[in-house]
């Protein structure tokens, strides 16, 4: 009797320090959440003649990515708001929500994190102080300085400068007096590591949500770069970051430069444009300022696709609009690695 009765003991201080421990790991356990990367496409729609055609709606869209119809999650136009998009709503059509009326992503990210996933513009601006630009230079801060000033709806703008190596002379902000500082501040000396630095305000872009543009002005050639172009546009695609490049007359006489310049921009989404004077250099920021007051964000959560290289992502216009009207967005990604914390920002290829 005694015998049964010792067992009893042990037995139940076995089951009492299980449930302790039980109980001890559900109070103490971490809120790990599974972050799915969020595509984000910025999407640029013309007419033959290079018009922006406005006011197309989500169902005007097809994406797709390595060949799977892809079901789009949120959509925006030009500097309105991105909203979230219903699968159905009345009557079996597509609709849209604001971010707002909507509390979570179902089977992604918690709602709080909802508000960095559709984050507003962030603009990083890489300028050309190698020894090319001892002509003209004082021009070339003037157009940049105007630029800054007319982004009215980019929520931050960051100002870099380059040469040998890159200096971050205004780190991401909404002010813009800041960034003007910054400008004014630059002086011109060294070879031109073009590539490099670029390479380097990719990877600090890809740390934000929302829209990530890069605005580069260079004067010419890169003479001082390791890295080569094609690395830098592979992760500015996989990063959704876009890419204009605004070039002198100096660096379209070397052909290398100029094809360089057009297929990375062109990959990204962007443009590259090729300025002779102080003037047209004006104008090109004023095309790309116009540009990215019409583009369409368009945003998806890739479904099971087994490709871990490579995927390219389509999207096209239904209908008679499919014929008439042209698209300009990145043309595809490698995703990165998946990333699982409670803490952390939703990653955004």
């Amino acid at each position: 009797m005694s015998e049964k009765r010792t067992l009893l003991f042990f037995f139940s201080l076995i089951l009492l320090t299980l449930i302790a421990k039980t109980s001890s790991t559900q109070e103490y356990q971490p809120d790990i959440h599974i972050i799915v990367n969020m595509v984000q496409l910025n999407v640029a729609v013309t007419d033959n003649k290079g018009n922006y055609v406005t006011g197309l709606k989500p169902e005007d869209f097809v994406v797709t990515e390595d060949g799977i119809p892809e079901k789009m999650a949120t959509f925006g136009e030009g500097d309105e708001p991105t909203r979230m998009v219903e699968l159905t709503s009345e009557g079996g059509k597509p609709g849209a929500k604001s971010a707002r009326e909507l509390q979570d992503l179902p089977n992604t990210v918690p709602g709080s994190n909802l508000a960095s996933l559709l984050g507003g513009s962030n603009v990083f601006i890489l300028f050309d102080t190698s020894n090319y630009m001892y002509r003209g230079f004082v021009y070339a801060q003037d157009a940049i300085a105007d630029f800054v000033r007319s982004l009215e709806h980019a929520d931050r703008v960051a100002f870099y400068s380059y040469s040998r190596d890159l200096s971050r002379a205004t780190m991401l902000t909404p002010d813009r007096g800041q960034v003007l500082h910054g400008v004014r501040s630059t002086v011109a000396g060294d070879d031109a590591a073009l590539y490099n630095s670029l390479l380097l305000t990719v990877k600090d872009a890809a740390q934000y949500s929302g829209r990530k543009v890069i605005v580069v002005f260079s004067n010419g050639p890169d003479n001082a770069s390791v890295v080569p172009p094609e690395d830098v546009a592979e992760l500015a695609q996989s990063t959704g970051t876009v890419i204009y490049m605004i070039s002198t007359q100096q660096a379209q006489i070397e052909p290398v430069s100029t094809a360089v310049f057009e297929r990375m921009t062109a990959a990204t989404g962007g443009k590259a444009y090729f300025a002779k004077n102080w003037r047209e250099e004006k104008q090109a920021f004023a095309s790309i300022r116009d540009d990215l007051a019409h583009l369409y964000a368009i945003s998806y959560y890739p479904k099971a696709n087994p490709n871990a290289g490579w995927r390219a992502i389509g999207v096209k216009l239904l209908g008679e609009s499919a014929k008439k009207y042209r698209i300009r967005t990145r043309n595809g990604y490698r995703p990165l690695p998946a990333r699982y914390s409670a803490e952390s920002r939703p990653a955004t290829p």
